[in-house]
């Protein structure tokens, strides 16, 4: 990792907990072992071992060591929204919402159609409100998993929203919603809507997928554009 303030080598272990690599209970390799194999200062190591005492994911036992608590999930779940990168969402949104189209097929009824129909018709009408645009565009998003009927997925999706609710998603999904792109995504929304009420499950995974693909590019420029803006300021 190299150097880096004790807040940058406090992320790296956190993240090892939640992936696993340092198991519930295991005790942390010493801490000389610890600060060379991440490359940092002993002093620094320290530092960042009780922020995580702090946050209740480490414990020092005296004559013992450092060991790995039972972290609440609740915490672990939301480090890991407030921490996602656009491309981690994207990324999440392509290994979910094709499958949830395919599900619809099997599982929407006569009302779950009507309502996206609905939310169709809203953002078609929002053409010049990015606002009004983008929260239609969640709840149609939501709908559809609601219409599967798999309470995990809907779930899952409600984490998604988690973090697109958050202030800097919220500004840099604004900077994407041109008149043209939400031209783009609406005729993508009827298309993959009209899929599904004809009962074609992987049409509308493969006109989800399309969906997805052009908000990936969108959101990735607009990211470019934000890192370009604030090196220029």
């Amino acid at each position: 990792m190299g150097r880096g303030s004790f807040s940058d080598v406090a992320t790296e272990l956190r993240r090892s907990i939640e992936s696993g690599e340092f198991q519930r209970f295991e005790r942390l390799p010493p801490s000389r072992t610890l600060a060379e194999n991440l490359g940092v200062a002993r002093n620094t190591l320290r530092a960042a071992l009780i922020q995580l005492e702090k946050e209740g994911l480490l414990e020092t036992r005296p004559r013992s060591g450092t060991y790995v608590t039972s972290p609440d999930q609740e915490v672990v779940v939301l480090t890991a929204v407030e921490e996602a990168t656009p491309l981690e969402l994207i990324d999440a949104r392509f290994a979910l919402e094709p499958h949830i189209c395919r599900l619809c097929v099997l599982h929407a009824r006569r009302e779950d159609f009507e309502l996206l129909d609905s939310l169709c018709s809203k953002m078609e009408t929002a053409i010049c409100d990015p606002v009004t645009f983008a929260g239609a565009d969640t709840t149609f998003h939501r709908a559809l998993a609601l219409a599967t009927r798999n309470d995990l997925l809907i779930w899952l999706i409600s984490q998604i929203n988690i973090i697109q609710s958050l202030d800097k998603w919220t500004r840099m999904r604004h900077l994407t919603l041109d008149e043209q792109i939400i031209r783009q995504y609406n005729k993508q929304h009827r298309e993959t809507l009209n899929a599904l009420r004809s009962r074609e499950p992987e049409r509308a995974a493969v006109k989800m997928k399309e969906h997805l693909e052009t908000a990936r590019i969108s959101l990735m420029r607009a990211e470019e554009d934000s890192v370009a803006n604030r090196m220029m300021a």
